[in-house]
């Protein structure tokens, strides 16, 4: 045998030697396509697109690095363990032996995944970066009922609605939360955690329908259980951060009262409470555990409210956001009736420093306080009404968080059709298109500012004019011969730089002999009834870019201008709405 002896077959190069596909990953780790669809959701591995399938398109393909991270960790050994303890079970009960059956399930093993998310997230603001859906999955298991034929848990369900109430607890007592939006899939919000944008969706406090086609649970699941042990670990750290315990401890007192709600009453209490109370039980708070917890609970969980350690985060240094958040409802007292989203305002409310009541047992105050400033009513008509406080609509709230002033509640009144409920998360002056609230939102924000506006019709430029200034009596008549002087100059300079700009993008400038030459030919040209060639200066920039762009960089090129345009039709046909809508309210007036 020759001493370099290699075996027959050819050698693996290029993309065959980097990726591998899904059947022969899983003839490598022995496992079937459930256990191999859960471990690489536990490790964070995912399909990859090579440049060329050299399997076929049909295949899914991974990279041989990723399948060789998941075969050399210790998870694959425990997920196997738990398959064959499971093949137990199930032949006890095939032998009809239940009470062996009872025991194995108590006594079946748990698979513990922190050692998996310290290991995919080795910092604290990579979790943070990652948390959207996370939040989302926990949230929307926290609404759903329990079903033993689709393997949703009671135990699953409780631990969703307690993770997410902590999140929310803390959202609201640090005063994170930056933007709410009400929509037909349920609400967006979304907070500022350590400089990370955090956005979430919570699913509309109603009964929810598990559909059986078009959702596979099973992988849903196997997210959520990650899901729950990364939201904990981020929980955990967040709590201490504020010098809180965590897990948070129930109120016992508050245990054994209302089965309906989850709630802030304590917290209320300990806002109210003077200065010295405050410091007398000081000691005897720090021993309970955050929370604040602000939903209705279902019927099979018992109900309970939590206590927030008094000023626990205000010892931190907060940014100008949190500042304003914090006091945009400030000395303002809400009361909730029975037909308002509680869970939301809740949460929302207090986010923004205010005070929040409800009816029902266990409420910091009742209907009858007179000092409640807003009642949040969502009926046509109410019947009692106190003078001493406005009734309003729930979106009332939601606009003013998302516009971060007090807005007048004429238009949200009682039996009115509110304004436009617009999205924060849509740059108006970048779609091209500004609704008229958004305009008058603006106006408002100014005049609490105390900016000057253009009026409807002129632009920017127009309060810029000296003479506009002058005749407003902003600036003395001295001041506006300087400012016109300078605002000449600057226009003369402006437009030099134009010129000169515009002859460099030329490339040279013509003379006039050349000028008459190509004249000459030209008129020779016509004689001979020869077409003239296009002269250079007759082509534009953008042509002429698009003539040196190479055939991938000319394709993105068309695709963005097709955006464009599809952006613009989009627009014009939101015109076109607002002009028939405003037709018809026209005519109805008449």
């Amino acid at each position: 045998m020759p001493k370099h002896y290699r075996p027959a077959g050819k050698k693996k190069e290029g993309n065959a030697a980097k990726y591998i596909t899904r059947s022969q990953a899983l003839k490598q780790l022995q496992v079937n396509t459930k256990l191999f669809r859960k471990l690489c959701i536990y490790k964070g591995v995912f399909p990859r697109e090579p440049k060329k399938k050299f399997k076929g398109n049909h295949q899914t393909y991974y990279h041989l690095k990723d399948v060789s991270f998941i075969r050399h960790d210790p998870i694959l050994e425990d997920l196997r363990a738990k398959s064959a303890y499971r093949k137990k079970i199930i032949k006890a009960k095939a032998k009809r032996n239940k009470e062996l059956a009872d025991i194995l399930k108590n006594r079946q093993p748990e698979i513990k995944l922190d050692r998996l998310v310290q290991e995919r997230y080795p910092h604290f603001i990579d979790a943070l970066r990652d948390l959207d859906d996370p939040l989302t999955l926990v949230h929307l298991f926290a609404a759903l009922p329990a079903s033993d034929r689709l393997k949703i848990e009671v135990k699953r369900v409780h631990n969703c609605r307690k993770l997410s109430h902590e999140w929310q607890a803390y959202i609201s007592r640090t005063h994170k939360l930056r933007k709410v939006f009400i929509s037909v899939k349920g609400v967006y919000y979304q907070a500022e955690v350590e400089g990370q944008k955090i956005t979430w969706l919570t699913p509309h406090g109603m009964q929810q329908v598990l559909p059986d086609d078009d959702v596979v649970y099973d992988v849903l699941l196997s997210f959520l259980e990650f899901y729950e042990t990364l939201l904990a670990f981020v929980n955990f750290k967040l709590y201490h951060s504020i010098n809180v315990k965590y897990p948070p401890i129930l109120d016992p007192q508050l245990e054994a009262s209302a089965a309906e709600l989850y709630a802030l009453a304590r917290y209320f209490d300990a806002n109210s409470r003077p200065s010295e109370k405050v410091e007398a039980t000081q000691e005897e708070e720090s021993d309970l555990r955050l929370a604040q917890l602000q939903h209705q609970l279902p019927s099979n969980e018992p109900g309970a409210l939590m206590q927030l350690v008094k000023d626990a985060a205000d010892e931190n240094e907060e940014d100008e956001d949190t500042k304003e958040c914090k006091n945009l409802f400030k000395n303002m007292r809400f009361f909730l009736s029975r037909e308002v989203p509680r869970e939301s305002m809740l949460f929302v409310i207090p986010a923004f420093g205010g005070t929040v009541s409800w009816e029902g047992e266990g409420a910091p105050f009742s209907e009858t306080d007179q000092s409640i400033t807003h009642q949040i009513v969502d009926r046509p008509t109410q019947g009692h009404v106190y003078l001493s406080r406005e009734y309003v609509q729930p979106q009332w709230v939601y606009d003013c968080v998302n516009t971060r002033i007090i807005l007048p509640t004429d238009a949200y009144m009682v039996g009115r059709v509110p304004p436009p409920h617009l999205s924060p998360f849509v740059d108006n002056e970048e779609e091209g298109y500004v609704p008229d609230y958004a305009e008058t939102i603006k106006r408002l924000k100014s005049a609490a500012k105390n900016e000057i506006l253009p009026m409807p019709g002129m632009g920017k430029e127009d309060l810029d004019d000296p003479q506009n200034l002058l005749a407003e009596g902003y600036i003395s008549r001295a001041e506006a011969i300087e400012a016109a002087e300078r605002k000449q100059k600057m226009m003369t300079l402006e437009k030099q730089y134009h010129d000169e700009l515009k002859m460099e993008l030329d490339g040279f400038k013509y003379s006039s002999s050349v000028s008459d030459a190509t004249k000459q030919k030209s008129g020779e040209d016509m004689e001979t009834g020869e077409e003239p060639l296009p002269d250079v200066q007759q082509i534009s920039t953008e042509d002429m870019s698009k003539l040196l762009m190479s055939r991938k960089k000319r394709g993105l090129y068309e695709a963005m201008k097709k955006g464009q345009e599809r952006k613009k039709a989009h627009v014009d046909l939101l015109k076109q709405r607002k002009k028939k809508i405003e037709a018809a309210e026209k005519f109805k007036k008449n």
